[in-house]
């Protein structure tokens, strides 16, 4: 085989995945944000960010992307704290009818986009919206080289969740789809 392996996608969201909401705040602990984080003013949730998700994130065998409506803001805002180096970025396209057909049919706005951007590359999405009708579109215009994972908003990721992303990207791995 010539060439270099590409490893799988990891299309992340932030809000739900790294910042948890939806239970009583007493339930969330906060994180220090260290000295003039950009956007703390702005969005006091930062302080949820747990900025252990840096290390977990980047040990895993993938290519992280952003894939949330904070476009370029994530590796402005999110990636520091995480201690991230800046990501790539989903470019969201503008809506179209298509897009109002989907949300009728409970696709996820976001699903066509991410398939487009995989073209054909195995990929993980991690977001808090997504539902059944989205893994059947994806399984039928991408195969089976994908996993949808859903994020409880109320936890953000957890050890759990880590642990499954794991296992699917080392199956991905050992069966030579990277």
């Amino acid at each position: 085989m010539t060439g270099s392996v590409r490893l799988p996608l990891l299309f992340l969201d932030v809000d739900g995945p790294l910042i948890p909401f939806g239970a009583e705040p007493p339930h969330y602990p906060t994180y220090a944000l260290g000295p003039d984080p950009r956007g703390a003013a702005a969005n006091p949730l930062l302080t949820r960010i747990d900025p252990r998700h840096g290390a977990r994130l980047t040990a895993l065998a993938c290519e992280l992307v952003w894939a949330t409506t904070w476009t370029d803001e994530a590796n402005e805002c999110i990636a520091p704290l995480l201690g991230l180096e800046p990501l790539a970025v989903v470019r969201w396209p503008e809506p179209s009818d298509i897009d109002d057909q989907d949300e009728r049919d409970g696709l996820h706005w976001k699903t066509r986009t991410l398939v487009d951007r995989a073209a054909g590359r195995p990929f993980v999405w991690v977001d808090d919206e997504l539902t059944a009708t989205d893994r059947t579109w994806v399984t039928a215009h991408h195969g089976p080289h994908a996993l949808l994972h859903h994020v409880d908003p109320r936890h953000g990721l957890t050890a759990d969740d880590y642990t499954t992303l794991t296992s699917w990207l080392r199956q991905q791995s050992e069966s030579g789809r990277t």
